[in-house]
Formats: structure tokens, sequence, C-alpha cells
């Protein structure tokens, strides 16, 4: 145990020193250095060097269970246990969640349509209810106002667009492009909060346009939309809380790249059975072709 600690320190501390503090000699240690490592130590520093890569492959967002997911896709087979203690020996740790207000404008007079949902986010297939949302990132120019389109089934990003401003023609924006790359049919439950930008009589129109039905929380209820507030979550703890967005532009770049690359097709999700959002609805469709 002396010897592990200071082969650890060694880069840090002079050996003869340590020595000292440990009250071993030197020739002890080096000895103990020269002889073979056991196949349980040979495997314990395979396994570091694939838990370090694991953890930065998946951007420093993964827990043991996730990352034991991760390291099966690559061959690799370790318990959950032994990925927590070499965890704690490397020091690797998830990125720290942190705080974020809400958005929401709800002081107006327009038209709020009913929670249809009743927080019952248990979807079966694809496309039959999506919720909504918008939010906002700081940047040295000023805020950027992100609207985003969820897929309860899946947990899939389907749509979002961002702006300098919070308008109703950015959840419209948004909306079109959820509508353009899944082509919905008509019956979709689309929910959101109760702000002005939803509530505004163009975005309802559009809605109507597209056979969806709208859907809103109680006022001042954020668990009514809680698997969109959860994404905001996810999003500003692996992402935005770690950077400082010099402008507008670099913002978009980036968040644009997670959702598109990382979230939807590479983020594995414990309620999917550890499946990314592209995965399990690869799965759901091969299934039904196969029924």
């Amino acid at each position: 145990m002396k010897y592990g600690r200071m082969d650890e320190w060694r880069q840090q501390y002079p050996v003869a020193v340590m020595c000292r503090v440990f009250e071993v000699s030197e020739s002890g240690f080096y000895a103990w250095r020269d002889r073979p490592l056991s196949p349980r130590a040979q495997e314990n520093a395979r396994l570091e060097i694939e838990i370090r890569a694991a953890h930065q492959r998946t951007r420093e967002t993964c827990g043991p269970e996730r990352l034991q997911s991760d390291l099966s896709d690559h061959g690799i087979r370790v318990g959950v246990d032994r990925i927590k203690r070499i965890r704690r020996k490397l020091g690797l740790r998830c990125k720290q969640k942190r705080k974020f207000k809400v958005t929401t404008d709800s002081k107006h007079n327009l038209p709020v349509a009913p929670n249809l949902l009743e927080r019952n986010f248990a979807v079966a297939a694809p496309n039959r209810a999506w919720v909504s949302d918008i939010t906002y990132i700081p940047t040295d120019e000023g805020w950027l106002y992100l609207a985003g389109l969820k897929d309860l089934f899946n947990g899939e990003l389907v749509g979002y667009a961002m702006s300098e401003r919070m308008t109703k023609n950015l959840v419209m924006q948004a909306l079109f492009r959820g509508v353009s790359a899944k082509r919905p049919a008509k019956g979709l439950i689309l929910h959101s909060d109760r702000g002005s930008q939803y509530c505004a009589h163009d975005y309802q129109k559009l809605l109507k346009q597209f056979g969806m039905t709208a859907s809103m929380s109680r006022k001042g209820d954020c668990w009514d939309n809680a698997p969109m507030e959860s994404f905001w979550g996810t999003l500003k703890n692996e992402l935005v809380h770690h950077r400082r967005y010099r402008t507008r532009a670099q913002a978009i770049r980036e968040i644009t790249e997670y959702i598109e690359i990382f979230y939807n097709r590479q983020r594995k999700q414990a309620r999917l059975g550890y499946l990314s959002p592209a995965a399990f609805t690869q799965r759901y469709y091969a299934k039904q072709l196969a029924a």
C-alpha cells in the first residue's frame, strides 16, 4: 500500500523524502516497482485506460451505469462496483448540475389550452406527444433564446430554433423544423407552458394547420412540463455551464452539435434501456417490421 502511494506521488515528491516519511527503504521501493504486475493489476491498468477513454468519449456526462453500457458497446465487460472504484481512484466525476430559471411570461389575456397530458409522459410510439419550451443561453453579445420540441416517446429533440429575441416567430420556426423532420400524423398532442409565444393566435393557427392539439401546463407549475425542463437542465449541465460564449454564433454552433450529434444519436438514457433516442427508435421500427 505504501509503495503504491509512493509510485503515484513520485512525480511530485522525491523518492528519498517519501521513503523517510513512510519508513521504507529506497531499494525496497525500486524492487517493488521492478516486480512484474499480477494479472489482476494488469487488468486494472487496462480498465483504467478504458474507463478514462469512455469518460472522455461520453463528454464527462455518464455515471457508472451508463459508463458500463458504453464500455460494453466497445467490447469491455466490467461490473458497476469495479467502475465506481476505478472512477474514484482516477478522480473522474460527472459534470455538476446547476440551477436555472424559468422564462415563461404568462401575464397575458390570450386563450389558454387545457392540460391534456396531466403529467402522463409515457408514450407508446413516436410522434404522438411532443413537449415544448424556451430557455436562454448567456453570451458576451447578450442572451440567446432557444426554443425546443421533444418527443416524449424517445426523448429526441425533434425541432429547435435559436434567436436573440424570444418571440412567437422563434417557437413557430422550431415547430416548422420539427414538422419538416418528422412529418407527424394528425392528432399529435403538443404540450407547452402558458407563455405568450405559445398562446399567440398565429402559433395556435399553425398547430391547427398541422392537425395538432394544444395542451398547456397549469399556471406556475413547471412539473407539468418536466421532460422539457429536464432537457434544459441536461443541456446546461453538460454543455452551457462549462462554456463562455463570445458570440451567439459560437453558442449556436456548439448547441446544434450537442443536439444533433451527441444528444439525439450518442447519449444513452437509462429510461430507454441505455440506448440513445436514435437507437431506441430504430429498435422500435425493427420490432414493428418483424411483428
